[in-house]
């Protein structure tokens, strides 16, 4: 019973990580790990599949093995950040960019104090 739940979170996870794919301020690896999971346990052949590809294979599985994010990972997630807080206080103003600062600060303090 539980996996084809974990095979159908798994597929949104990765619907998830091409959206972020495109767009600047939806986050990616995140997606593809919570993917990866869901994969072992629902479909170890695709999760394979996720950790062997070419461009973020190497992020899942420094992550997987070390919990490390890569230095050039860290700046281009805070730098994303940073815009997407920029441009809330453009379009919105006060008090949403306040939020933005908010989860600028926190998620990107954890990104940056993760091994490398």
């Amino acid at each position: 019973m539980t996996r084809p739940l974990y095979l159908v979170g798994g597929l949104f996870s990765v619907g998830l990580g091409i959206v972020g794919a495109f767009l600047p301020i939806v986050p990616t690896v995140p997606f593809l790990l919570l993917a990866a999971f869901c994969f072992a346990r629902s479909n170890p052949e695709w999760e394979q599949r996720l950790l062997d590809h070419p461009q973020y294979g190497a992020s899942l599985r420094d992550w997987r093995t070390r919990k490390a994010i890569s230095r050039r990972a860290k700046v281009t997630a805070i730098g994303a950040m940073s815009v997407g807080a920029a441009v809330t206080w453009l379009t919105l103003g006060w008090p949403w960019v306040g939020l933005s600062l908010a989860i600028l600060a926190i998620c990107g303090g954890w990104i940056w104090t993760r091994n490398e």
